[in-house]
């Protein structure tokens, strides 16, 4: 409202103003950084989140772990990883990610010596972007083939060209009756031998390469292509999909439970998987997978969660959003082990084996084990439909969120004129990670996608976080990254979150990654180790992830004329991406101000801020400009200015 209290003296005294009205910024667009974009509301951005972090893992992996470790036993240092590792780091790169607006490699702009660190995250996610995808298209086929037999389901039986005289349907082997698998029989499942010969085509080993699978090599160029779709226009694009990918593994997995509990040996199933055996909680083994499980399938240290985060709004409250997402995640694991280990307790008891001997984890959970459950059911194809549907989905939103984090990494380091073209520079990237994971739908292309699996996110991700937490609290400082995160959320973190942040995520993590080392064994599958030049590519992957570090520390020091110590300070526009934010926050304004206003900080103290002009069309005519900092971020504005100007 503009009045002029002081009569006819020409001056009209502006009050109570958003800084926004005053700056080159478009109000009329509904994104609060409008040359980044934002998600277009709070529900995309959750959903994006529990898309990335509830993936295949959750089903294929954690209930292996769980009945491995313990059973209901294991959950004990499960809930404990997951509160002093995986919920603070989950936590602390939302907040890194959305003050900054910046991706997994601009925001290390914090510390220019470490930004190798950002280089690292991208290089592992590109790595897993190769292989993860190829296993949605694993997923595409069998979904494909659910409609090819009906009213059965194409990998049972034994009279099909790709079976062996070892074939085994339920309880014959060939035709021949004996008893089931578990009694020294060497008979091989008809799952088992439509996921070697049929759907993989596989070869002896590695060495053996063979030709490109096309089934495959189709269903993996349909992947990339539904990735492409997905992510084509950034947030506003993936933001929409998930409330299909995010919301509907939920609904099959309450529908496959409902139909799981009802059959035969369910119950078994399920006291298989939760009964508790306390004594394997004094294995470090068992603490070590629970940390494990909990660090991949949260996402930390991907680079997923600072992209994720940067498109928030400055205000957005990251601090809840982790804690939703992270036991959302958590939940769905334990309710997916229900799930699994209800069907197989039917399957053991149709089959008349013990559940251990026909359960399984990974890849011969999900194409091997469960189809086989499947395949025992009325109506089996419909399952089986669904099934490998939810499979899909929990795949597609893990995969575009790493393929979005790539982009977006690249396009932050890039100028403006590419970030214009995000549409083309993000198919040609899929275009060329299609091209990338041709050689895993060779006949070799099982063991190519093990050496990715076993090699590309192991030691070198623990080794980033553990140096994330490290550089943010020590060299850019606790203190300071607490005010930033108060300039967001109206307060500090507690001294829970502090004491995680300084000492005890990153003492788990180092504990994690030395057992990880001590350990070690070369890659395998199927029992078959793999030669020594493929075990020197896996840790040449390692390496890859880790170079950026050094690399990038000299290349630092250089740029600052060999002035070590100014690399470990953030670069002149490290902040927020908005000048309103920055006021807030305490940092220097990117467009500047006329004048030599004082602001509040988020300290709440004084800071005069010495920077370029506004642009004149903004600030012609104003004079001596005064702020109040007041309560939720917001400004108010004190502004003179000769009427006679207007």
């Amino acid at each position: 409202m503009a009045t002029n209290p002081n009569g006819g003296n020409g001056v009209l005294v502006v009050t109570g103003i958003e800084l926004d009205d005053v700056s080159k910024h478009d109000e009329s667009s509904k994104d609060e950084n409008v040359t980044r974009g934002n998600w277009g509301s709070k529900l995309d951005f959750l959903l994006s989140c529990i898309g990335f972090a509830v993936g295949l893992g959750n089903v294929w992996r954690f209930p292996y772990l769980c009945y491995a470790n313990g059973g209901g036993a294991f959950l004990i240092p499960y809930v404990i990883c997951l509160a002093f590792a995986g919920l603070p780091l989950f936590y602390f790169e939302l907040a890194l990610g959305q003050f900054a607006s910046r991706g997994c490699i601009s925001v290390w702009n914090l510390c220019p010596m470490f930004k190798g660190l950002g280089y690292g995250m991208m290089i592992v996610t590109a790595l897993v972007c190769v292989y993860y995808n190829v296993i949605i298209a694993w997923t595409l086929f069998y979904l494909f083939a659910s409609f090819s037999k009906l009213p059965g389901v194409p990998w049972v039986g034994c009279d099909n060209w790709w079976n062996t005289e070892l074939c085994l349907d339920g309880k014959t082997v060939n035709g021949t009756n004996t008893t089931a698998l578990g009694n020294g029989t060497s008979g091989v499942r008809a799952t088992q031998e439509y996921w070697d010969w049929l759907v993989l085509r596989r070869s002896e080993d590695i060495d053996e390469s063979g030709t490109v699978v096309w089934q495959l090599a189709l269903c993996l160029l349909l992947a990339w292509i539904i990735v492409f779709l997905c992510i084509a226009k950034g947030v506003k694009s993936s933001g929409k999909v998930v409330y299909v990918t995010a919301t509907f593994p939920y609904i099959v997995l309450v529908i496959l439970l409902i139909r799981g509990v009802t059959l035969p040996g369910a119950v078994d199933g399920i006291t298989f998987y939760m009964e508790p055996k306390w004594h394997l909680l004094k294995n470090a083994k068992v603490w070590k997978d629970a940390a494990t499980q909990i660090f991949y399938s949260l996402g930390v240290a991907f680079g997923g969660l600072h992209t994720l985060g940067s498109y928030n709004r400055f205000n957005n409250n990251c601090y809840m959003d982790a804690l939703i997402v992270a036991l959302c995640n958590c939940g769905t694991s334990v309710f997916a082990g229900f799930v699994i280990f209800s069907v197989i307790g039917y399957m053991a008891h149709d089959s008349g084996q013990e559940v251990a001997d026909v359960v399984d984890s990974g890849q011969g959970l999900a194409f091997v084990a469960y189809p086989e459950a499947i395949a025992r059911l009325p109506i089996s194809p419909l399952w089986a439909i669904l099934f490998f549907l939810m499979l899909f989905t929990l795949g597609l939103d893990s995969q575009f969120v790493m393929m979005e984090t790539v982009v977006t990494a690249a396009l932050d380091e890039l100028s403006d004129a590419f970030k214009k073209r995000k549409t083309l520079i993000t198919l040609i990237f899929c275009s060329i990670w299609f091209f990338f994971g041709l050689p895993c739908v060779l006949n070799s292309g099982v063991y190519w996608l093990t050496l990715f699996d076993w090699y590309s996110a192991s030691f070198a991700l623990m080794i980033i976080s553990i140096l994330e937490c490290l550089v943010v609290c020590f060299i850019y400082g606790i203190n300071r990254f607490c005010n930033d995160i108060k300039a967001m959320l109206g307060y500090r973190p507690n001294i829970f979150w502090r004491s995680c942040w300084l000492v005890i995520t990153p003492v788990i993590l180092t504990g994690v990654l030395g057992f990880s080392f001590y350990e070690y064994s070369a890659v395998a599958y199927a029992g078959e180790s793999f030669p020594t030049w493929a075990e020197i590519v896996g840790w040449a992957m390692v390496i890859l992830a880790l170079l950026p570090l050094p690399i990038y520390a000299v290349y630092a020091v250089c740029q600052n004329g060999g002035n070590f110590m100014q690399t470990l300070r953030p670069v002149p526009n490290w902040g927020p991406a908005l000048d309103k934010h920055r006021r807030i926050a305490g940092y220097p304004l990117l467009d500047g101000f006329n004048g030599d206003p004082t602001v509040m900080n988020s300290n709440g103290k004084e800071v005069k801020y010495l920077a370029n002009d506004y642009p004149k069309s903004s600030m012609d005519g104003f004079k001596n400009p005064g702020f109040d900092a007041g309560e939720n971020g917001q400004i108010s504005v004190g502004l003179q200015c000769d009427i006679d100007s207007y």
